[in-house]
């Protein structure tokens, strides 16, 4: 995988990946299946196996064998896969302004007088560390 690029995934995928992130970036099969399970998720085995196999193929998930049970470590961190969505984001919806993403929050109410407040003061606190 190049380093900024990020493969797509499948709602269901991401489903699995945020998981894998819950669990601290690793996560043994049976401790996915508890956790949908707990999240009333019907989820077939088959179906996540099949899903973690393409995570894996995609590399965004590697496994490793602990005895005979698979354990599912994220490659690419949360925030890291966030990053290189919201360019997709912005590339493709906004020809990468990510002023024209902010104005259409605040147009559209999506975006409160508190978020903004709050995104002021990350600004300032990021530039001062500049």
């Amino acid at each position: 995988m190049q380093p900024g690029i990020v493969p797509q995934v499948s709602d269901s995928e991401l489903a699995l990946l945020q998981i894998v992130w819950a669990e601290g970036g690793r996560a043994r099969y049976a401790a996915i299946m508890d956790r949908l399970s707990a999240g009333g998720s019907g989820w077939q085995k088959n179906t996540v196996i099949t899903l973690l196999s393409r995570l894996v193929e995609k590399g965004l998930l590697r496994v490793s064998k602990i005895g005979r049970r698979n354990e599912y470590i994220a490659v690419v961190s949360q925030a890291e896969y966030q990053a290189a969505q919201a360019r997709v984001l912005l590339n493709k919806l906004y020809a990468g302004s990510a002023k024209g993403l902010v104005a259409t929050l605040i147009q559209q109410d999506m975006l409160s007088a508190a978020d903004y407040e709050e995104l002021r003061q990350f600004w300032a606190k990021e530039r001062e560390g500049q």
